[in-house]
């Protein structure tokens, strides 16, 4: 089957491109708002881009009346911002967190989840996340209906048993990302496996 996006509705591309580049990884994106409330907000469409400079993106969709989400009036005002990662014990209340709630809305501490401060921006992060990254804006890319973020790393907190012995690597058995599909639907890394290039074809190049 051929699909020709420049004719297909945005609803049907959406299915397409969100069902087979899965599953992807979701930040759980804590800003303030205006008056100083804290917000937080599951993101689907995250990733990492770069080390050097170390950049993460996000995009972030208007409301189906074609206004702004509070997440990024307040990203255009603050310049700031953290994504938290989600495990299975955060799951829940990262969904939960999506829900259209009103500016005035604290969705961390309506969840059930912890503030814990951050070091160098003023969102706070989420004290139950196994990892969070303070972020800068480094610039935003517009659309009509989607912003693209570009944001810097400055700060990243780790839970410490998430890493190995020398602080270097991910313990997989401990951190075990959940991630989204398609829809409702989401997949956590708990099976994870070492695969290295052929040593034939290393020899033979």
């Amino acid at each position: 089957m051929d699909f020709d996006f420049e004719q297909l509705p945005p609803e049907d591309r959406y299915r397409l491109l969100c069902s087979f580049v899965a599953p992807r990884p979701i930040a759980l994106v804590s800003t303030r708002g205006a008056t100083g409330t804290a917000n937080a907000a599951p993101m689907s469409f995250f990733n990492v881009f770069s080390q050097d400079p170390p950049i993460v993106i996000l995009g972030i969709q208007a409301k189906p009346d074609g206004t702004e989400k509070e997440t990024m009036r307040n990203i255009r005002r603050d310049r700031e911002f953290v994504i938290n990662l989600c495990d299975m014990p955060l799951a829940q209340a990262m969904v939960d967190c999506g829900i259209g709630f009103p500016d005035a809305v604290d969705e961390i501490a309506l969840t059930g989840l912890t503030h814990a401060p951050s070091q160098k921006v003023a969102p706070s992060r989420v004290a139950e996340a196994p990892a969070a990254m303070e972020c800068r804006l480094s610039q935003i890319i517009d659309y009509p209906r989607r912003a693209i973020v570009l944001g810097e790393v400055v700060q990243m907190h780790v839970r410490r048993e998430c890493l190995d012995d020398q602080g270097r690597y991910v313990r997989a058995d401990v951190y075990q990302p959940v991630a989204r599909l398609h829809a409702d639907n989401y997949v956590v890394c708990d099976r994870q496996f070492v695969l290295k290039a052929s040593e034939e074809l290393k020899t033979g190049s």
